[in-house]
């Protein structure tokens, strides 16, 4: 199995899959696009941890970003006060050329997450950015959580304020009335904390995006994978809108995968580095389904 070789690989476009798993996607993807599948090694288990060790020279990419750890704020991942980040010192903008922080411009109060529809918005509202730079990165939040069908979200939201609040602090401009609160004082990260990232710890952060009703049914494990395929999907029917209007070498991967159980291990957590995080899909797109 090939090592993700993200920026050393051929391609024009690249369509970023949040928390994609290998497995999942290749069973999948061929109701929707055509193309040479791979299975690669990603080098990291997170968003943070993958970014941080693959943006390590000056790189020229319009980056359309739905996830908020990789932002044109300027604030360096450990200043983000969200335990995943906490380790690395990586800024994405001494990295990358130009981000577009549609995690910010997209973002759906309802759902509670940036949907796959707004960075096809944002590409098609940016063509400067695309023409100016050597090449584009679109980074979809799907299939991560929280999950659509749901009509709303947990972590998402609570990383999203975080960075909010962060910014505004070094704005000197926070707002009043606290909605920009602090991602210390939520219930997930508290639960994580006290219980000390168990796997009974990272199933009841799973909980709150899941719901009762669903974990009842299927329990956690079939919950999640059924949520998560749906997601996966909905994505893809919005990567095939663009793909259509893409002119030039097209590939569809992902940053890390996702865990639902394997080893004790639920969701993605930084430096774990089980095959359900690691192995991601690399799919070379030949045409549209």
């Amino acid at each position: 199995m090939a090592d993700h070789n993200f920026l050393e690989s051929d391609w024009d476009y690249i369509l970023v899959l949040d928390a994609c798993r290998y497995d999942v996607f290749s069973e999948v993807y061929e109701d929707y696009l055509e193309g040479d599948l791979e299975k690669r090694t990603s080098i990291g288990s997170s968003t943070p941890e993958w970014a941080s060790k693959t943006f390590t020279g000056e790189h020229d990419l319009a980056y359309f970003s739905g996830n908020p750890f990789i932002n044109d704020l300027g604030i360096p991942l450990n200043e983000l006060k969200w335990g995943a980040s906490s380790g690395y010192e990586w800024t994405a903008t001494e990295h990358i050329s130009n981000i577009i922080d549609v995690w910010q411009s997209g973002w759906d109060d309802d759902l509670e997450t940036v949907p796959p529809d707004s960075l096809n918005e944002a590409f098609y509202a940016n063509q400067d950015a695309v023409e100016a730079a050597e090449r584009t990165v679109i980074h979809y939040m799907q299939p991560h959580a929280p999950y659509l069908s749901r009509g709303t979200g947990q972590k998402l939201k609570q990383i999203q304020k975080g960075i909010k609040r962060q910014g505004a602090q070094q704005s000197q401009s926070e707002d009043e009335d606290g909605v920009l609160s602090s991602v210390v004082g939520t219930v997930r990260p508290k639960v994580e904390s006290v219980l000390d990232d168990s796997e009974f710890a990272q199933k009841m952060g799973l909980w709150l995006e899941l719901g009762p009703r669903a974990v009842m049914k299927d329990g956690t494990r079939g919950a999640a994978m059924n949520l998560y395929e749906e997601n996966l999907r909905i994505a893809m029917e919005s990567v095939v809108d663009l793909v259509e209007d893409l002119d030039g070498d097209v590939v569809v991967t992902a940053d890390h995968g996702e865990a639902f159980g394997e080893e004790g291990v639920w969701e993605h957590h930084i430096e774990t580095h089980i095959p359900a995080l690691v192995e991601v899909p690399w799919l070379e797109v030949e045409g549209v389904k």
